[in-house]
């Protein structure tokens, strides 16, 4: 059973350093796009564009990003910052075959620290808020791992061969990112084999501690699909 971290007292959250890793290593499949879909235009400007400015706000006091992206995808993204003259200091890493291999590889390069909380966020999640990354650094501070979340708008039923069940969607959380973490913590669960269970960071952790959940914004979606790009131009021109 996993058990829970000693907490940080709040007097030194502010001398912890912050870190990020951005992962994108979509092809863009279900999208139907020509090209990946971080790559995408929303609002005139790349998809990923948005998600990395979004951590590289001031008050957050990210030390470093990190940006793990496919080999084959670094001219890419290094011409559209030339193109769109992003100025934004970040590191960018090659990434691996599942996003497991991708973010052991984002916390591979940041191996020079031996403490501090590294939030890990998906690429493709560009509507994030300031106040959301916040609370997961605030939180993964007292508690070592923290992960935004919302709960199911829908009805949910559990399906199993004898039919389905409703379930208590009180009880239920979607979980989004950032997911974050005591970056030591975030690299022994890494160290561990990769499991096909492994849906998330908060599933890579699970074993070893308690992840604690915060509240998450409905705004902050997933770029997958056609219809995802629609609805972040209209809560953006909002």
């Amino acid at each position: 059973m996993a058990l829970p971290r000693p907490s940080i007292h709040s007097s030194t959250h502010s001398l912890i350093h912050r870190f990020a890793i951005l992962v994108a290593g979509g092809s863009g499949t279900r999208m139907g796009a020509d090209r990946p879909k971080q790559f995408l235009l929303l609002r005139g400007e790349p998809v990923l564009l948005h998600t990395l400015r979004r951590f590289a706000e001031p008050a957050l006091g990210v030390r470093e990003i990190v940006l793990v992206l496919p080999t084959d995808q670094f001219d890419t993204w290094q011409a559209l910052c030339a193109q769109f003259s992003v100025d934004i200091p970040h590191r960018l890493v090659v990434g691996g075959a599942t996003r497991w291999a991708s973010v052991k590889a984002g916390l591979a390069a940041l191996k020079e620290y031996p403490e501090g909380l590294v939030a890990v966020h998906d690429g493709v999640r560009p509507l994030v808020s300031r106040q959301v990354v916040e609370r997961t650094y605030a939180a993964a501070a007292t508690h070592a791992a923290a992960a935004a979340a919302v709960m199911p708008k829908d009805s949910v039923r559990l399906l199993s061969q004898h039919g389905s069940a409703a379930q208590n969607r009180s009880r239920l959380r979607l979980m989004q990112t950032p997911q974050t973490f005591e970056i030591d913590l975030l690299r022994r669960a890494y160290a561990m084999p990769e499991l096909a269970s492994f849906t998330d960071d908060a599933t890579v952790v699970d074993d070893l501690c308690r992840v604690q959940l915060v509240d998450g914004d409905y705004r902050n979606l997933k770029i997958t699909t056609p219809e995802d790009l629609v609805v972040a131009e209209a809560l953006l021109a909002r």
